[in-house]
């Protein structure tokens, strides 16, 4: 998708370990712009659980975000993703 591309590109990382190293490898192999991290071993409580903790990673570092509800990490994502875009649109 070289042509195609979107103007931003989110990946997801689930990891059990090293969260953030991974996610930072994951990042750089995938070619995305952005990848939410998060820990989805037993210990991490994500899977199943209601609450979720994730890291944005980017070319710039990471944000860890605090421990949250899934819904409000997605609205917190969603926050994130809309001014990143008008940035870009206003870019181009």
């Amino acid at each position: 998708m070289k042509t195609k591309r979107p103007q931003l590109v989110i990946g997801f990382a689930a990891e059990t370990e090293k969260v953030i190293e991974h996610a930072k490898a994951k990042l750089k192999r995938k070619g995305c712009d952005w990848i939410i991290a998060n820990d989805v071993s037993a210990e991490g409580g994500a899977m199943g659980g209601d609450d979720n903790a994730v890291h944005l990673i980017t070319a710039s570092g990471v944000d860890s975000w605090p421990t949250q509800a899934k819904d409000e990490v997605a609205k917190t994502l969603v926050a994130r993703i809309a001014p990143a875009l008008k940035d870009l649109k206003d870019e181009a």
